[in-house]
């Protein structure tokens, strides 16, 4: 006699009605899925791309776009994920009466290390099928910077590599980021 075990899902509400009660850390986990997921700790590294990524993008962006920093978006009643930058939609009060959606995304960063195969795996493909228009992942073991575009059926269509050499450039939010400037010490 074999037992099938069954895997409890979580909503977004019960996620953050555990968190509001404590049974969650304030930071380390994402909703993806309705599976609670531990994230990895973030490394120097990690830390240094992201700050390198805000501060460029931060400078390029038109004033109708808010850049947010390893914040939630909500992609479905049961998936919270974080991204390491997201470009949002300008809203006037900076989403504070709620989380962001698919809709108000331009752009969503995942900076990779120890999380390189979720991130591509698992993180790409959930943004594909929410209708994310553009996503990057930052490699940080290859030394490059992905993209993906062009959403439909949980893939992107598009997919392109840039290294160290190359320019990025986001068509939909009119800027361009020299891949060097992200990744000059990782190497």
């Amino acid at each position: 006699m074999t037992t099938t075990l069954q895997r409890r899902l979580f909503t977004a509400e019960e996620y953050h009605k555990m968190a509001e009660s404590g049974i969650l850390p304030e930071k380390g986990v994402e909703l993806l899925c309705g599976e609670i997921i531990d994230m990895s700790p973030i490394g120097s590294k990690h830390a240094a791309v992201v700050d390198r990524l805000n501060r460029l993008l931060g400078n390029r962006l038109p004033a109708d776009y808010i850049l947010r920093v390893q914040s939630p978006i909500r992609t479905d009643g049961q998936s919270e994920p974080e991204p390491d930058l997201a470009v949002l939609t300008f809203r006037e009060d900076f989403y504070a009466g709620g989380l962001p959606t698919p809709a108000d995304v331009g752009l969503l960063i995942e900076v990779s290390g120890r999380s390189l195969a979720y991130d591509r795996e698992v993180k790409i493909p959930h943004y594909a099928g929410s209708g994310i228009p553009e996503c990057w992942l930052v490699d940080l073991e290859a030394d490059r910077i992905e993209r993906y575009r062009q959403p439909v059926s949980g893939k992107y269509r598009e997919v392109d590599v840039f290294d160290r050499s190359a320019t990025l450039a986001s068509e939909s939010l009119g800027i361009e980021v020299e891949v060097e400037q992200v990744l000059p010490h990782l190497a």
